[in-house]
């Protein structure tokens, strides 16, 4: 009755397993630790720690910025994707005879492809959320650098207090970014789930390899654990 079969929802079972297992091993678990994300968090404390010797921090500045730009970009984006998703709830019956046509799998229902927009939707506005919050955390990161004070004899305490305090808060803007980018890539699996619900799980578990194979053997890992 609802247009869905068991390999249907079989699929967006396994869909949401690799999206919630992922998030488990890359930020809770033992071995997440030497992920390239988690290590890259090492770096963040080490630029922090050598910005309090530093009076001039133009080169400081200027990487917040840069952070802050990039996040600002994958907003609007994810602001962009979620008016050009609903577009197509709103298009379903000038889409739905073309995807008919298609020899991937069964013709969609209009029921099954509102729910499927809805689903895409909803990633899109979680992406939204996390890329805003993660600019929002990046301008309080801003404030509390412009807080350091320069490192001198007398406040070595105080300084690298409030340098590991902004480097923990960048740390958590760097976290909330890269869940954004998360349901990025998700989202390209999920629209496999359109053209058939087998290209659907083959996508989701090429993602998944994907995004694992850049986070624990990637070149980009190599060249950050080289002189560990």
């Amino acid at each position: 009755m609802s247009g869905f079969s068991v390999v249907d929802y079989a699929a967006f079972i396994f869909f949401v397993a690799a999206w919630l297992g992922y998030h488990f091993a890359v930020e809770l678990t033992h071995a997440g630790r030497r992920s390239l994300n988690r290590t890259m968090n090492q770096y963040r404390y080490q630029w922090m720690e050598q910005l309090v010797v530093r009076e001039n921090r133009i080169v400081d500045t200027t990487i917040m910025a840069s952070l802050m730009n990039g996040t600002a970009f994958f907003a609007s984006t994810s602001l962009i994707a979620v008016g050009g998703v609903l577009t197509l709830l709103r298009s379903a019956d000038s889409v739905l005879p073309i995807f008919a046509d298609l020899p991937f799998g069964s013709p969609p229902t209009r029921f099954t492809w509102e729910v499927k927009v809805i689903g895409l939707t909803i990633i899109f506005v979680y992406a939204f959320f996390k890329f805003a919050w993660s600019y929002r955390l990046f301008n309080y990161m801003a404030i509390i650098v412009g807080s350091v004070p320069v490192l001198k004899p007398d406040n070595k305490d105080k300084a690298l207090a409030v340098a590991r305090q902004a480097a923990a808060m960048n740390v958590v803007a760097g976290k909330h970014f890269n869940r954004g980018q998360r349901a990025f890539f998700f989202s390209i699996a999920y629209l496999g789930w359109f053209l058939s619900v087998y290209i659907f799980m083959v996508a989701t578990a090429a993602v998944l390899f994907v995004m694992w194979r850049r986070q624990f053997v990637s070149d980009a890992r190599a060249a950050v654990l080289e002189n560990e």
